[in-house]
């Protein structure tokens, strides 16, 4: 088979398998991703870091993110340090890219997502200082009553 066939035969394979999400969003520029956090958090830092690489345009507001939490409508018991809005969708602690991606081209009729607490081994709490660790968590889709679902589990073994 010619290398130009065997390279048009990958690429339609490689499209064909990835979920409609994924294509859409890597067509699709990203809204701007703001961020309310503490100015002296090494994490929240590097969660931020960590979404730019990925493509994302965040602007930071170095105040404490509880009272836009509460502003937002997103239960306590959700919390983290960090709370983001992207699109009309909260974005609550150390939610992986993938996912708010997944969010922004699925659109479902929700609050946003959070990844309550700070899980050691998700995405800015992934720090050399903890030894390659990681623990357990899930991305939580939480709906406008309160409730939430999981949308994606990493490093479950369930």
């Amino acid at each position: 088979m010619h290398t130009t066939n065997r390279r048009q035969l990958l690429l339609a394979a490689t499209t064909l398998a990835l979920p409609a999400w994924a294509l859409a969003q890597a067509k699709a520029p990203l809204p701007p991703l703001q961020v309310w956090k503490d100015p002296n958090c090494g994490c929240c830092k590097d969660w931020v870091a960590y979404l730019q690489a990925d493509g994302f345009s965040v602007q930071v507001h170095d105040t404490g993110n509880t009272a836009v939490r509460r502003r937002l409508g997103l239960p306590e018991r959700y919390a983290s340090c960090h709370t983001g809005l992207i699109d009309g969708y909260v974005i609550e602690g150390h939610v992986n890219a993938r996912e708010i991606r997944r969010l922004l081209a699925e659109k479902p009729q929700a609050l946003g997502l959070a990844v309550p607490g700070m899980p050691v081994g998700s995405p800015g709490m992934d720090d050399p200082v903890y030894g390659g660790r990681q623990d357990p968590y899930d991305v939580l889709l939480v709906q406008r009553d309160g409730t939430a679902r999981v949308y994606q589990s990493y490093f479950n073994r369930r």
